[in-house]
């Protein structure tokens, strides 16, 4: 017979020793600490950097501990004006989703209801999960499908990376606005649109972080193992913008050591992580820094990184540690894949939301010929806010006579920005960027608004 086991004592020490956070606007001139003290658990890590970055805070310098079974985090992070933390609004969501409030959500997981700022804010929804191959016109196909099946799209995210396409698209019935669950109608939606991706498509209740989720679907379709396709250019630029991935074997205290040399860019520190924790690792250690055009992360109190697998072990062969460097250079590589293009442009469009909006947008920018390589769509109350980064055909630059074209076109029912996306190889640029959280829409659509 099996002894009782009290589902309640997994949270019993995190109950008693909740989790600490200090926000600290005085030590540092130009930045905010955030420091995080709290019990280790599998995740925590991510779960930290995730609320910082959907914050779109930028992280300059980070110095983590996780040994003995007690976490301490400390973190300089700056607003994407790269000024210290001054809105008490943030300030309190930080305490809110990192403290011991955070425990209050799910008993059983100790997680927070406001871990995610994505999707919460969009209503009644069902995710449409899409991998498969890009081509041009490819989401103005995709779009098109689910207006024709009486689907309005209330948000979505596309990255393109290495000839590959991830996509996740929240929708809703266009007469109820309630998530579609016929069986029949998401069956034909799943055959219509592997038909026009040919590759995967699939549902899911939207709980996942969407940035992860993009990862671990490209990660799937082994975006990692296809050369880096860009456009023709300086090879010398091509490779400064290039990460540098090396993993070496820590003797002495049992670890693997992973250092990251890339360009400076938010939600770097994500990225590694997530993907860190996706490949079933653990980090032990690190001390993050970031100064001028490049960033030196590595795991432990001298610039390294200090990993081991979930079971304990470090890395022991050489197919693993290959594998394990080539995923970290795609999962830094995705999110700026817009960037690779010297002569990218971002198109930001704000306007009332409709059924068909998207459809009819990309269908435009598939007849002047636009590339769409990352594409952020969320809907504020009823407007909808959309930033399309795109370049020209084979990678071409962008006409500016194409430009005028679409303002003019779509222009009078949606107010349009163009911004030229400069390239990933210049120090700090991508900080103008617009960012994937709803309060970064939320400001953008403010903007449009002034």
């Amino acid at each position: 017979m099996w002894p009782y086991f009290d589902p309640e004592y997994e949270n019993h020490s995190l109950r008693i020793n909740p989790p600490r956070v200090c926000i600290d606007n005085t030590t540092c001139d130009d930045c905010t600490l955030v420091k995080v003290d709290s019990l280790n658990k599998v995740g925590i890590l991510l779960e930290v950097v995730q609320v910082l970055s959907d914050l779109d805070l930028t992280i300059s310098k980070a110095y983590i501990t996780s040994d003995g079974g007690w976490f301490m985090d400390v973190f300089h992070v700056t607003d994407q004006h790269g000024r210290k933390i001054g809105d008490q609004k943030t300030i309190d969501y930080i305490e809110k989703a990192l403290g011991p409030e955070s425990i209050k959500g799910d008993p059983k997981r100790g997680s927070s209801p406001v871990k995610s700022i994505g999707m919460h804010a969009i209503g009644d929804h069902i995710a449409v999960e899409l991998i498969g191959t890009d081509r041009p016109g490819l989401l103005s196909e995709i779009f098109a499908v689910i207006t024709d099946l009486q689907c309005n799209i209330i948000a979505a995210e596309v990255w393109t990376h290495n000839t590959k396409l991830a996509c996740v698209v929240y929708v809703n019935d266009e007469a109820t606005c309630r998530a579609v669950d016929d069986p029949a109608r998401l069956s034909e939606m799943e055959e219509r649109l592997s038909n026009v991706l040919r590759g995967r498509t699939s549902f899911s209740a939207g709980s996942t972080h969407v940035d992860r989720r993009l990862h671990q679907l490209m990660l799937a379709d082994k975006d990692y193992e296809a050369d880096d396709v860009e456009p023709d250019g300086d090879d010398a630029a091509r490779r400064q913008r290039r990460p540098v991935v090396s993993v070496e074997r820590c003797e002495e205290k049992l670890y693997s050591v992973v250092n990251v040399r890339c360009a400076d860019r938010p939600k770097l520190l994500f990225d590694i992580v997530c993907t860190l924790t996706d490949l079933q690792f653990s980090v032990f250690h690190a001390s993050i820094s970031s100064d001028g055009p490049f960033a030196l992360q590595k795991l432990s109190p001298r610039q390294e990184l200090y990993i081991r697998r979930k079971d304990g072990c470090t890395i022991d062969s050489k197919d693993e540690t290959d594998r394990l460097i080539k995923c970290l250079e795609a999962a830094i590589s995705r999110r700026v894949s817009d960037c690779n293009s010297l002569q990218g442009y971002s198109l930001e469009l704000c306007g009332r939301d409709r059924v068909g909006l998207l459809s009819d947008v990309t269908r435009v920018l598939r007849e002047h010929g636009l590339t769409v390589t990352r594409a952020d769509v969320t809907t504020v109350e009823e407007q909808a806010v959309n930033v399309f980064y795109v370049r020209g055909p084979s990678g071409n630059p962008v006409d500016m006579k194409t430009i005028e074209a679409l303002r003019r076109e779509i222009g009078h029912t949606v107010m349009l920005n163009v911004k030229r996306v400069p390239s990933s190889n210049k120090a700090a640029q991508p900080r103008g960027m617009p960012r994937t959280s709803f309060f970064s829409f939320e400001s953008l659509f403010s903007k449009f608004l002034s």
